[in-house]
């Protein structure tokens, strides 16, 4: 894409608004503001304080045209193999009702099968009798997903207490099931393969730690079944899903049990349709007021367009304190890739650093660096209009501090505001040519509002799903292949023969740096 007129065009724009401030690109367009909104029921996307104009947005869906987004788009949801390093279909959409299956995958059973499961545990009618918490072992797309969901729905989370161990530092479990009870605790092991590194050391600690317990205490959300049965699940507490689900997408399947048993399947059937509705959305809308491809856009603009290296995503929602993380998964593993699909080098940057806190706590960290720091760093801030069930002049505090946040990034505070402010305070000469400088605020620094109504399961299930497609886009601009991850797998490999190195005393064949560090390692432990 990089030698094309589309791509030669978007960069002629940039070079132009670069100079301009936003302060002038709103002083020039009264309009700018309900131009560059876009809303699909009571979802809204706001780019009007980002560094583009209508002209700069309509180079850029050319862009999206030329690059065949809306071919990669059909391909996607025909079940293409679209994963083509693996060879596999990605239609993550179909667990929601928003892609037909692959024939002869039983989807809506599987589903029923593991919401009748949850409903059951809700019940308290397992063997051995009721469950009070429930410990979900997974990592990656098996423990963020379902940990940013829990977390963000706790007023719908009326049935047993979520847990959840990912790390294989033993402190994690060890942590988590301090004061549980294991009689009355259920742990589900949340691992495709049934062979993941540090799901299945943990599930071995969690075993031991069930005891007697384990044989009616444990299930497993996996495809291997043998190996599941030679760990002591039975097959009727295994839940399976299948290769065209990435574990990043596969909170839609079976790896939502956890939170099908903490919400109930009532609620996650309508977690699932939130993200079926955006599924319908980014499959029939123009692209000119599509969602997903806009919010897609405005990351390429500020990817290559404007060179910026990294994103903030800040929710200004204590419960969404968990979708940075959730995010940075998403985007980072999928879009964090050098070549293309064809194995050539990209010849652009590709998926930013992502990074970020809930609001209002960010605003008191690292907001002095986004500010008035030396680099400019986009946010994509994200609010509900209305709460659950907090203090409605809280939740208005909240909102004002989001919408002012965006409001001082963009326009900021110059010099001569600062120091007429300091003269009408009553500050000396002297004092206003010290401080202004240190008081002033350069603004023209972009960022985009994602707004909607409430935060419940459907609102949850659309929200994610619209950062789902926006990462497909941008991979479909980039050329990469979204849906493999070969850069998770190269630590792990190096990790295995270090084991017994560490925990044995073993040789350890491996470089001179590593080497001295084991030996290190083993002096210290030793009391050296």
């Amino acid at each position: 894409m990089t030698t094309t007129e589309a791509w030669t065009a978007v960069h002629d724009h940039a070079a132009r608004l670069k100079p301009v401030h936003l302060r002038r690109l709103f002083a020039a367009d009264p309009g700018r503001a309900a131009a560059l909104a876009f809303a699909e029921d009571d979802l809204s996307v706001d780019l009007s304080k980002e560094k583009l104009d209508r002209a700069a947005l309509d180079a850029l869906l050319g862009l999206a045209r030329a690059a065949g987004v809306e071919a990669q788009r059909a391909a996607l949801f025909a079940g293409a193999p679209v994963n083509a390093t693996e060879g596999r279909a990605v239609l993550h959409m179909a667990l929601r009702g928003g892609a037909p299956a692959p024939a002869g995958d039983d989807v809506d059973g599987t589903r029923e099968r593991f919401l009748a499961f949850a409903e059951t545990v809700r019940a308290g009618q397992l063997p051995g009798g009721p469950v009070r918490d429930v410990v979900n072992i997974g990592i990656g797309g098996s423990d963020l997903g379902p940990a940013m969901a829990a977390r963000a729905l706790v007023p719908d989370c009326d049935g047993p207490r979520l847990h959840f161990v990912s790390n294989v530092d033993g402190a994690h479990l060890a942590d988590t099931v301090a004061g549980l009870d294991p009689a009355r605790t259920l742990v589900i092991v949340a691992s495709k393969t049934f062979t993941t590194q540090e799901t299945m050391a943990n599930a071995r600690l969690a075993r031991d730690w069930l005891g007697a317990h384990a044989a009616e205490r444990m299930a497993a959300v996996s495809t291997n079944l043998d190996g599941c049965a030679a760990f002591g699940i039975p097959q009727e507490r295994v839940f399976g899903f299948w290769d065209w689900v990435g574990g990043r997408y596969s909170l839609w399947s079976a790896i939502g049990l956890v939170l099908a048993i903490g919400i109930g399947a009532a609620r996650f059937r309508a977690f699932l349709a939130g993200a079926a509705a955006m599924d319908r959305h980014f499959r029939e809308a123009p692209l000119e007021r599509n969602l997903p491809v806009l919010l897609a856009l405005a990351g390429i603009w500020r990817r290559n367009a404007m060179g910026w290296p990294s994103v903030a995503v800040i929710p200004y929602d204590q419960r969404l304190a968990r979708l940075p993380a959730y995010l940075q998964q998403l985007d980072m593993e999928s879009n964090g890739k050098r070549v293309t699909r064809a194995g050539a080098p990209v010849g652009t940057a590709t998926g930013p650093v992502i990074w970020g806190e809930p609001g209002t706590n960010a605003q008191h960290s690292f907001f002095q660096l986004i500010h008035q720091g030396t680099d400019v760093v986009p946010v994509d801030f994200i609010a509900a209009a209305t709460p659950r069930d907090a203090d409605p002049r809280h939740h208005a505090m909240l909102l004002a501090n989001c919408l002012a946040q965006g409001q001082a990034l963009a326009f900021g505070r110059d010099t001569a505001e600062v120091e007429a402010e300091m003269a009408a305070a009553g500050a000396a000469p002297e004092a206003i040519a010290r401080l202004a400088p240190h008081r002033s605020f350069p603004g023209d620094r972009p960022s985009t509002t994602i707004l909607f109504r409430r935060l419940d399961p459907h609102a949850l299930g659309r929200l994610i799903a619209l950062f789902e497609h926006k990462v497909f886009v941008q991979g479909a601009i980039w050329g990469v292949n979204s849906y493999d991850q070969w850069g998770v797998e190269l630590g792990k490999a190096l990790a295995r023969p270090l084991i017994p190195a560490l925990a044995e005393g073993a040789a350890a064949e491996t470089d001179p740096s590593t080497r001295a560090l084991i030996d290190r390692i083993r002096a210290l432990a030793a009391g050296g």
